[in-house]
């Protein structure tokens, strides 16, 4: 039985993504016309921009949980550019970050707990159903 560590990471977030988009995992409505972060020049340009933010933040609380929205702000962050000094770095924005955990928290896959969110057993379930279906080559 394979795990989140040995699978292809590019690979679990796409298939986890189409099944949070087929599960019907609601979309926020302001999701298609807002930057990611201060960082960002322009909107994120893929149309499942979300369930792959999603499936990310289910992946990340798997393996680093619990963690807070301020964790994976900095993660999700990105590095600005600037004409006449040096690049900083920026935090992405927390809506999106939170209502990914509200959304994810609704399907039953997080709780929360008064150190951050955590995985439930059935979110760990299926992030390891879809792991092994990527080993097998399914």
């Amino acid at each position: 039985m394979a795990n989140v560590l040995e699978v292809d990471t590019q690979k679990l977030i796409e298939s986890a993504a189409g099944k949070l988009k087929e599960q019907g995992v609601p979309k926020p409505g302001y999701i298609d016309y807002v930057k990611t972060g201060a960082g960002k020049e322009r909107v994120p340009t893929s149309e499942d921009f979300w369930y792959f933010r999603c499936a990310s933040v289910l992946r990340q609380v798997y393996l680093n949980g619990p963690i807070g929205i301020s964790k994976l702000r900095t993660k999700y962050g990105n590095k600005r550019a600037h004409w006449t000094r040096r690049h900083h770095h920026y935090r992405a924005g927390g809506s999106i970050i939170k209502d990914a955990f509200d959304a994810l928290e609704k399907k039953g896959y997080l709780k929360t707990t008064k150190t951050g969110r955590m995985i439930t057993p059935a979110g760990k379930s299926f992030l390891d159903k879809l792991s092994n279906d990527i080993s097998k080559g399914a």
